[in-house]
């Protein structure tokens, strides 16, 4: 059967106070609005298509990688009204529907599977997703008869009974697509609010005496974030769920409360993580790693037995068995070999360092290629920018530099060489020479008395 969803993502969002439309808030490293359409799309639905409206383009270009159609709704006249704004895109399919909002980034993949299994299992014209809740104050109430929905009553509408449902509305829903597209044209917005309501969907559909079904799932998975108080909520929740499943699978979190990791994460088994680590994006860390405290390490892949120390590493690859930090900056597209020690107060930039090759401290590395087995002394700079254009230096294997040396970029630097300390190298080093290029060093005696320095 054809399946299809729509994700309701045009408000702005005025409680949360931001320039940023609500959706594009990020919960563990991802907008909201990523998190509902890539639960929906590992459900199994493809077709998707987003309901847009306050900073529409901004939201397009947020989400273009993730392959969704967009409809338009100018002015924010309600559920209902949005859903109508998505008509073309319903228009002549046959199948089903399901609907949600963006701002619920907490719902799983597996409830959406469970959700449009029932639907259509049960050959209903709506299901709606439910939960139980303990105080269900300001949520609309499910109200059944022998299990069936007879109706959704809001808060302010309920009688005495119905304030005693704790079954409560979670705005999420699955249609029959035929169905649906009939009553939208039955709705009005004769409220207070002037408003079109997609619960009144059901209503209409009530009246005509098709059914109505409802899947209840965990109240946490409906929590709809409307304010930063509800993001930080939101956040907790999630992190928590992602920290679980990473010691489900193998990985020590020494203390997963101050524990940060994305939802996209990967993390081998037996790689141990201590405090304050922040792992994000499109992250891979190998097996029988150690992640002591005070990392970020974000769009990266780290091989096994990695031993990272308080350092940042942005877009790059770090091999087997290499160590980083304390205090090592690997920044975007940087590319560490196996056996390898990047140390402390050491930067990496677009460059490539060959397996076996240590640098241990102190050292600016920049648009080049490095060689295996090299060792860099302490002060090593690569002199990459002339003002205008980077260049590149480039350095063969088992090359020896010298501490406090400058490479003064476009150069290159020979297999099996050395360069002596305090040199600044600005033309090529042939493979086995020493290179020292530095001036002649000049003692003049009694310069301190003549100048009257003396102590």
């Amino acid at each position: 059967m054809y399946k299809c969803a729509l994700v309701l993502a045009a408000g702005q969002g005025k409680r949360i106070k931001s320039d940023l439309p609500k959706v594009l808030h990020k919960v563990c490293g991802k907008e909201m609005l990523k998190h509902v359409i890539d639960s929906i799309r590992n459900s199994g639905i493809d077709d998707i298509n987003v309901i847009i409206g306050k900073g529409a383009e901004l939201v397009k270009e947020r989400t273009q990688d993730r392959n969704v159609s967009y409809s338009l709704q100018a002015e924010q006249l309600g559920t209902g009204h949005a859903v109508q704004c998505s008509k073309e895109f319903l228009q002549g399919k046959k199948g089903v529907v399901a609907i949600f909002t963006g701002d619920t980034p907490l719902i799983k993949q597996s409830t959406v599977e469970r959700l449009v299994e029932d639907h259509i299992n049960n050959k209903n014209a709506a299901t709606i997703l439910t939960a139980i809740v303990d105080d269900p104050t300001g949520y609309g109430r499910i109200v059944r008869k022998d299990n069936q929905v007879l109706k959704i009553v809001e808060h302010k509408d309920c009688n005495e009974e119905e304030l005693k449902i704790t079954e409560m509305n979670s705005g999420i829903y699955c249609f029959d697509i035929e169905l649906l597209v009939k009553a939208l044209d039955k709705l009005n917005n004769n409220n207070e609010q002037g408003e079109y309501y997609l619960t009144d969907v059901i209503e209409i559909l009530k009246s005509e005496n098709k059914v109505i079904g409802a899947v209840v799932t965990d109240f946490e998975e409906t929590i709809g974030v409307n304010s930063r108080v509800q993001l930080a909520q939101a956040e907790e929740i999630l992190k928590n769920r992602i920290n679980l499943k990473h010691m489900e699978n193998g990985v020590t979190l020494i203390d997963p409360k101050t524990t940060y990791i994305g939802i996209d994460v990967e993390i081998g088994k037996d790689t141990i993580i201590y405090p304050n680590n922040i792992l994000e994006g499109n992250t891979k860390i190998g097996s029988n790693c150690l992640l002591y405290q005070n990392s970020r390490i974000a769009d990266s892949t780290i091989g096994d037995e990695v031993d990272i120390q308080s350092s940042v590493i942005l877009d790059s690859k770090i091999g087997d068995n290499t160590t980083v930090g304390p205090f090592a900056y690997i920044r975007p597209e940087s590319t560490i070999g196996k056996h390898a020690r990047i140390g402390d107060f050491v930067e990496i930039k677009k460059s490539t360092i060959g397996d076996g090759t240590k640098v241990s401290h102190l050292t600016y590395i920049g648009d080049a290629e490095v060689g295996s087995d090299c060792n860099f002394g302490c002060g090593t700079v690569v002199v990459n920018y002339d003002g205008k254009v980077k260049h590149k230096t480039v350095i063969g294997d088992n090359s020896f530099i010298g501490c406090n040396t400058n490479l003064v970029s476009p150069v290159k630097v020979g297999d099996n060489t050395y360069i002596a300390a305090g040199s600044t190298i600005t033309a090529e080093v042939k493979e086995g020479d020493l290179a020292v290029a530095r001036a002649k060093q000049r003692n003049i005696s009694g310069w301190v008395e003549k100048k009257g320095l003396k102590k």
